[in-house]
């Protein structure tokens, strides 16, 4: 995906947020996050977009504080969303394509600007569906590239880094399979990732094997004692802890590990 597909999900994520939560209401109960309401939901998610948008903006090359959310609530606390998701935006947009700044995942990216519109784009969409599970009904759709996407930026950017507890005493293999994830519902190849535990971070590779391969050997690297698998969105939101693992192949002692230490 191009960073202009990561800012055009950004935008529109975070708007289906707001409308999500303006329409569940502040006090209504998060159940994809129990101990938040979405006054908690709105207040993280607004002070992330203007953590974010301060690093574009004002080029800043090292690591800063979360700044405090304001103590508002109801339509005005989702009116000061709908600006921090637009001062994001906005900036994200306007941002010179050689800009430099800080980041902080390990995953290759082609410049800080590319990667902090991903970062986001994944952000918001995490929690646009936390917002959509507050008010009800049926969620947004998630484009299966995206997913993917997404599942490749926890597994080799986030658990690549020093502090993932996603963690064995003895080596351990999981693989990780999103099912034919093609777009617009296209017949493609399954996306694999190797996902190496000891007790050291993680180490993941990703490979492709062809969509007929019901095997899981082909391309891959070695066996895997257990595979988490399913739909390429239904796999992002679970390796999220949004809901559960679609599927489980194998050692399912491996699936309950990710659910307890998978969390970021």
């Amino acid at each position: 995906m191009e960073t202009a597909d990561f800012l055009q999900t950004l935008d529109r994520e975070g708007r289906l947020l707001a409308a999500a939560a303006d329409a569940a209401g502040t006090d209504a109960k998060v159940p994809t996050c129990p101990e938040w309401q979405v006054r908690d939901l709105l207040r993280h998610t607004g002070a992330v977009h203007r953590w974010a948008a301060g690093y574009i903006t004002e080029e800043g090359t090292a690591r800063r504080p979360f700044g405090d959310p304001p103590e508002l609530d109801g339509a005005e606390l989702v009116a000061w969303y709908r600006d921090s998701h637009r001062l994001l935006v906005d900036a994200l947009a306007a941002a010179p394509a050689d800009l430099e700044c800080w980041t902080f995942l390990p995953a290759p990216s082609p410049s800080p600007l590319a990667f902090w519109t991903r970062r986001q784009a994944h952000e918001t969409t995490v929690h646009r569906y936390d917002a959509e599970a507050a008010r009800g009904g049926t969620a947004s759709p998630i484009a299966p590239d995206f997913a993917v996407d997404g599942i490749d930026e926890l597994l080799r950017g986030f658990h690549a880094r020093s502090r993932s507890r996603l963690r064995t005493e003895e080596p351990r293999v999981l693989r990780v399979r999103a099912l034919h994830a093609g777009t617009e519902g296209a017949q493609g190849a399954d996306t694999v990732w190797t996902v190496r535990l000891s007790a050291e971070p993680p180490v993941t590779v990703r490979n492709t094997a062809g969509a007929d391969d019901e095997t899981g050997e082909a391309g891959e690297a070695g066996e895997a004692e257990a595979e988490l698998f399913g739909p390429a969105d239904e796999l992002y939101l679970a390796l999220w802890n949004r809901r559960p693992v679609p599927s489980v192949r194998g050692d399912h002692s491996l699936a309950e590990l990710w659910r307890e230490k998978g969390g970021i």
